[in-house]
């Protein structure tokens, strides 16, 4: 083996998505074969690396793809000198993001690009693109992502009508039997149906999540993770209930037996957003698993419970909104709109040994303690950017000056020296003698100008900063109280904690400053 230094990266790209995992071909395995095969045959390309960039599972339409984004961060940072790919889908199925990449970015950075089944190699084009060929491969690409798209959307509804049930994940009572399909969980399954029977005895849902506490019955995510599914944060859960986890179940259809599917579909070809399908389109079939209530009880719980239709207008804005957060056990304190507004914990209200069980504060007292805050903070900021020496910058942009002078001075030197050569008024070896000591002394100038440069450039953005910060304390200071405009500049968060202290979080950290 060669004990040469490396000077050649080939990045191999490799990419399958759930639909190309059906066809052999397509294969990770063979995907690696086929380009380690065509690396290993490459003609004058010595001291090669060869790195392995793999998305297994990641649709072509977009480049949201995590290995794809290592490759065009190494590309970015020089990294790389040559990308092979199976063919063009492999890298992209849109062709016009995949066109910018192999047009302007590859050969920005000086990146070849080489498309094996498509016969594509950009050091061959000699500044072509490929011309009508590749332009109708991707066209046809891209009409086969999209009927690919139409032909799994097809086929999916179909298994949804036959009951094929296709969640890895089941409600709340329920777990996956030795078949695949939902059966009750003796354990939560009996949980299930006292919540339904509560709220038939009259139960809200603020009372049944109290009945939840007094029981000691774990919340749902508690409950997961003391079987070994740590997909949530439990940390500030407490054994309570919300009350939406309430109100999802006492909605959910499938506990009296009915498979319900087909509520979301996905925006666009694609893309990640999900927008949620008019009832009339989910596909429902009773009897479909063994049911946990009956349906008379769903529908009597369903006749009993209110139902409010929001009328759509705009919330009413107020400095703290969605800032306000219990210091006790994290969870956001809503705002009551009253004669005198306050927030408050709910999420303890059942726990009445909790700290924060009954944590109240007013919207005024509250918007009085921050603003007391922010007009100290601000106060010493101005005492400080006041008492700060602003004669620096100066010192450091005329010094910067001087020696642009004394660099230029020594540039014309050299152009003198040369003009002396030419006119044969001074010998080589003068001219080569006095231009190295006019060289040395440039070399030394320019080091001391590119630190003073740097020097200065960082005060001059600290100088930028520092008057920000001083015109924004100003601005405190002539408020006279808390603003929505200086609660969204300067606050992130403020937790609430007993005896009206408070934490601010602050989304400008040098506006936080130690008072002298």
């Amino acid at each position: 083996m060669s004990n040469s230094p490396i000077t050649y990266v080939i990045a191999l790209y490799i990419r399958l998505s759930t639909e190309d995992s059906k066809v052999g071909s397509f294969s990770i395995e063979n995907q690696k074969s086929a380009l380690h095969q065509y690396v290993d045959a490459m003609n004058g390309v010595k001291n090669v690396e060869v790195l392995e960039f793999i998305d297994n599972g990641y649709s072509g339409t977009n480049f949201e793809r995590p290995a794809v984004q290592e490759l065009l961060d190494q590309i970015r940072e020089g990294k790389i000198n040559c990308i092979v790919v199976k063919d063009f889908t492999r890298f992209g199925r849109n062709s016009i993001e995949v066109g910018y990449f192999i047009e302007m970015v590859f050969p920005l950075y000086g990146v070849r690009f080489i498309s094996i089944n498509d016969n594509f190699d950009s050091d061959t084009l000699h500044g072509d693109t490929g011309g009508i060929n590749v332009a109708f491969k991707y066209l046809v690409s891209e009409f086969y992502s999209r009927d690919l798209s139409i032909k799994y959307k097809s086929a999916k509804y179909v298994k949804f009508r036959r009951g094929e049930y296709q969640s890895k994940l089941c409600p709340y009572g329920y777990r996956k039997g030795a078949d695949g399909r939902m059966e009750p969980n003796e354990e939560t399954a009996p949980n299930v149906q006292m919540i339904f029977e509560l709220a038939r005895d009259g139960y809200k849902p603020n009372e049944i999540v109290k009945a939840l506490f007094e029981r000691h019955i774990p919340t749902p995510a508690e409950y997961k993770a003391a079987h070994g599914f740590n997909g949530h944060d439990i940390s500030r859960c407490c054994g309570i209930w919300s009350t939406s986890s309430v109100v999802h179940i006492l909605d959910d259809e499938r506990y009296t037996g009915t498979y319900i599917m087909g509520k979301r579909e996905v925006a666009e070809v694609g893309g990640h957003r999900v927008r949620m399908k008019d009832e009339s389109q989910w596909v429902k079939i009773p009897d479909h698993h063994q049911a946990i209530i009956s349906r008379e009880l769903f529908e009597q719980v369903q006749a009993q419970r209110p139902r409010f239709k929001c009328p759509k207008k705009n919330a009413k804005a107020y400095p703290l909104r969605g800032k306000v957060f219990c210091g006790c056990c994290g969870h956001a304190m809503p705002r009551v709109a009253k004669k005198n507004a306050a927030f408050f914990c709910r999420y303890t209200k059942v726990n009445e040994s909790a700290d924060c069980h009954g944590l109240t504060v007013t919207e005024a007292e509250l918007e009085r303690m921050l603003y007391e805050i922010l007009s100290k903070q601000a106060q010493v900021i101005l005492n400080v950017d006041n008492l700060a020496n602003t004669g620096q910058l100066d010192i450091q942009i005329a010094q910067q000056a001087e020696y642009d002078k004394l660099i230029e001075g020594y540039l014309e030197q050299k152009r003198v020296l040369y003009e002396q050569l030419i006119l044969k008024q001074i010998t080589m070896e003068d001219y080569k003698s006095q231009k190295a000591a006019v060289d040395g002394e440039l070399d030394r100038l320019r080091e001391i100008h590119s630190n003073l440069k740097v020097r200065t450039t960082q005060m001059e953005m600290d100088e930028k900063s520092k008057n920000a910060r001083t015109e924004l304390a100003r601005e405190v200071v002539g408020a006279g109280g808390l603003t929505a405009g200086l609660a969204d500049t300067l606050i992130d968060r403020v937790y609430v904690y007993p005896n009206n202290q408070v934490e601010i979080v602050w989304k400008m950290k040098d506006f936080c400053m130690e008072a002298a």
